[in-house]
């Protein structure tokens, strides 16, 4: 299929594992499972800090919106993965993918300096818990938390545009089960460069600044935490960090691997490297949000309360908080 330019660019074709047809039954079983408890898990634990005036705190409205974050990351793929996995007709038109990458993007960028903002209101609340209702006031959060989705969505916004000019010639076949905007721009028949200025840029913003961040205030968390006299006090600081720091292991140990390096050409053995790339990408798309919930539920003494108010069922048991 020969393309001059993206304006006559009409679609693409997702390989996904297509190579492997019996393996693409056992991941839409698998995927699909997964997709339904990231919609129950985050969905519950929304409904239960709704809910709950107990939960209306910082900490918790931030992670009302990862939450909600995650509702809306892998509903912007999972569907469009679902379909790769079960179609023998594996493509997808040149809006759709767009539209599809735009919202992707849009959402990890915004996830990254969300749990960086949720750092910093864990350095206040441990470092400073004297001031930290008035430094973490309704005036603070709201704004923290909008910022995070302005700059993920302006992010994408330029990211998108940018990938959309470009001119796509013979090869429209994308090495991964969705529009991935780094599998997007190996397509390309012209000079990237530019994409990939603009792409480090982002992840200096969205990636690297959130990171030193978390790191920073984890740091003076850490030695806040050690000066704490008592075994239990010390114990009841760090299990309000714990949940946090477990996801932004994940996330971040994931990501990085897919977004800190563009590369303009593929090389020998491009293709196992794509679906090796690809694997990874899925883990964290989907894999990270559906353990979110479980992370900060089960550890969580007041969601578990909440969430057992909201069904009402008082003898429901949770996992015992260690």
């Amino acid at each position: 299929m020969e393309r001059v330019n993206n304006s006559m660019l009409t679609e693409f074709v997702l390989v996904g594992l297509s190579a492997y047809p019996k393996l693409q039954t056992v991941f839409f079983v698998l995927v699909l499972w997964m997709y339904l408890i990231i919609l129950l898990g985050n969905g519950v634990l929304i409904s239960a800090i709704i809910y709950d005036f107990h939960l209306h705190t910082p900490m918790y409205f931030f992670l009302c919106n990862l939450s909600f974050l995650d509702i809306c990351y892998t509903s912007s793929s999972v569907p469009l993965i679902l379909n790769n996995f079960l179609t023998v007709r594996k493509k997808v038109s040149f809006p759709v993918c767009m539209v599809q990458m735009f919202l992707s993007f849009a959402m990890g960028a915004t996830e990254c300096v969300l749990l960086g903002m949720m750092a910093l209101d864990r350095y206040v609340a441990i470092c400073y818990p004297l001031r930290y209702p008035v430094v973490m006031a309704k005036g603070a959060y709201v704004p923290m938390a909008a910022v995070s989705w302005v700059i993920g969505l302006v992010d994408s916004v330029v990211q998108t545009s940018l990938a959309m000019q470009l001119p796509f010639c013979t090869n429209n076949v994308i090495h991964h089960f969705v529009c991935e905007i780094l599998a997007i721009l190996k397509l390309a028949c012209a000079d990237i460069s530019i994409n990939v200025t603009s792409m480090a840029g982002s992840n200096l913003i969205v990636l690297v600044i959130p990171l030193l961040v978390i790191s920073i205030s984890y740091i003076f968390i850490v030695v806040t935490i050690l000066r704490i006299p008592s075994t239990e006090g010390k114990r009841k600081a760090f299990s309000t960090c714990s949940a946090h720091l477990t996801v932004v292991v994940i996330f971040y140990g994931t990501i990085f691997f897919m977004y800190t390096k563009p590369k303009s050409k593929t090389t020998a053995g491009g293709d196992s490297q794509d679906i090796i790339d690809a694997f990874i990408s899925l883990f964290y798309g989907v894999m990270t949000p559906m353990l979110n919930p479980l992370i900060y539920s089960l550890r969580n003494k007041d969601v578990k309360i909440a969430v057992k108010s909201m069904l009402g069922r008082k003898n429901f048991n949770f996992p015992d908080e260690r």
